[in-house]
């Protein structure tokens, strides 16, 4: 999907936004340059992100390019795992990028391997986990962890993210309610795939994930966030790629992802902004 238009004119709210962003990004001293810089100036950022963060990227990366003339090449895989197409496996394979977004234990994990700079990482959102169904079903009850464990037991059929989401239900969560046994045959992983997309045709009742990967299917149902008592809350965070051919420009990309101006487009996609702490 391209992420960027320069012709296509921006909103109202994105033209506030958009000169927040650059005020924002000002004062912290960056050198956004102007809307349209010449071919010299312009630079191309090579970004991989998983899921997680990608409603709100997807906003802020066509402001970002008609702000300073960069191009920035998008890939996307999973925060973690072994498919091929998750991140650790393009890094592990010698994929370059310079840009890393994903959950922050994956991401941490990347640096402890050399595969991302030290001391780059940049906090961007906190996200949560929710349920969601088709629209038109029963809308389970899963305010309270004793009706979230009722939910999962009378559900025919479960989909859930193989990232890192997935990974704290299968490993954490059905354990700790009790239903681990119970979700063999019926809770699937699922993988190289968004789980509402999943949900939405039908190969699953419910689906969990990171809120933010499942509010942009609006012919969903979104049922809520998982109770406070067994929610995992997840950062997001980007590092600069070792063997990025632009570190630079990888470092002022983060800032103007992570800049407070942008906490009202992030916080639309159902995450808490790192700059709100």
């Amino acid at each position: 999907m391209p992420t960027n238009n320069p012709q296509k004119p921006l909103s109202a709210m994105r033209r506030r936004t958009l000169g927040a962003l650059l005020g924002g990004a000002l004062s912290l001293g960056l050198a956004l340059g102007s809307a349209a810089p010449s071919n010299a100036q312009a630079a191309e950022i090579r970004v991989v992100t998983s899921g997680g963060f990608s409603a709100a990227y997807d906003q802020l990366v066509p402001l970002y390019e008609q702000a300073t003339g960069h191009k920035v090449v998008t890939s996307r895989g999973a925060s973690i795992g072994n498919a091929p197409d998750s991140i650790p496996s393009r890094m592990a394979r010698g994929e370059q990028f310079d840009v890393v977004i994903l959950a922050d234990s994956a991401l941490d994990d990347l640096i402890g391997k050399g595969k991302v700079q030290q001391g780059s990482r940049v906090d961007l959102a906190r996200s949560m986990i929710g349920m969601s169904v088709r629209k038109g079903t029963p809308k389970p009850d899963i305010s309270t962890v004793q009706t979230l464990k009722q939910t999962l037991l009378d559900a025919k059929t479960i989909a859930y993210s193989a990232s890192a989401s997935g990974t704290y239900l299968s490993n954490e969560l059905f354990p700790r309610l009790g239903v681990a046994e119970q979700m063999k045959g019926k809770a699937t992983k699922i993988y190289s795939e968004r789980v509402g997309a999943v949900v939405l045709r039908g190969d699953a009742e419910i689906g969990f994930q990171q809120v933010s990967e499942l509010l942009p299917f609006k012919e969903l149902e979104f049922v809520g966030p998982l109770p406070d008592e067994v929610q995992q809350r997840v950062f997001f965070s980007a590092g600069v790629a070792v063997g990025s051919q632009d570190p630079e420009a990888a470092r002022h990309l983060i800032k103007f992802l992570a800049a407070p101006a942008a906490a009202s487009i992030v916080r639309s996609t159902g995450m808490e902004p790192a700059a709100a702490r």
